[in-house]
């Protein structure tokens, strides 16, 4: 699998985002469909907490925090960590955006999204942009071990603009 695989199951540009309710690292619960018609919202899956490559994707994210939330954007970071892991690495990197735990049970964002590994236990590096009407604008989805690059991205959500 790679950046260019377009043939995963999971939601396809122009479908509707299946809507998710999962807990932060604070332990509050944050549903997509709560930003429809307010904001744009990136979905970033990643495999683990911890991690390097997740690391370096998500401390890009902290130091370019503007191009992921303001007041038409929104990013939510997903894993199946759990809630206390995520606290733990949001601390430990000030993380000060929403890292979601897909924990339980367990995977089911991820597979909604196509983008959970059954072998493995966890989520590929999946990367969604669901706009304020929740349709799918965006995707990328990368292997675990292929660092994804936000330009895409940035480029998606400057046309919705």
């Amino acid at each position: 699998m790679t950046s260019q695989d377009t043939g995963l199951r999971g939601p396809a540009v122009g479908d509707i985002a299946p809507d998710l309710t999962l807990r932060d690292q604070n332990g509050q619960q944050v549903t997509l469909s709560g930003f429809r018609g307010e904001r744009n919202v990136l979905l970033v899956f990643y495999p683990f907490a911890f991690s390097g490559i997740c690391t370096g994707e998500l401390c890009e994210i902290r130091d370019t925090l503007g191009d992921f939330v303001s007041d038409d954007a929104q990013v939510l970071a997903i894993s199946c960590d759990p809630m206390f892991s995520l606290r733990a690495w949001a601390d430990k990197e000030g993380y000060f955006f929403p890292l979601l735990s897909d924990f339980w049970p367990h995977g089911e964002a991820s597979r909604a999204y196509g983008v959970f590994d059954e072998r493995a236990g966890r989520p590929v590096r999946g990367t969604f942009l669901v706009d304020r009407d929740g349709v799918v604008a965006w995707r990328l989805v990368n292997d675990a071990g292929e660092a994804r690059d936000f330009d895409g991205y940035r480029r998606a959500l400057a046309a919705l603009r």
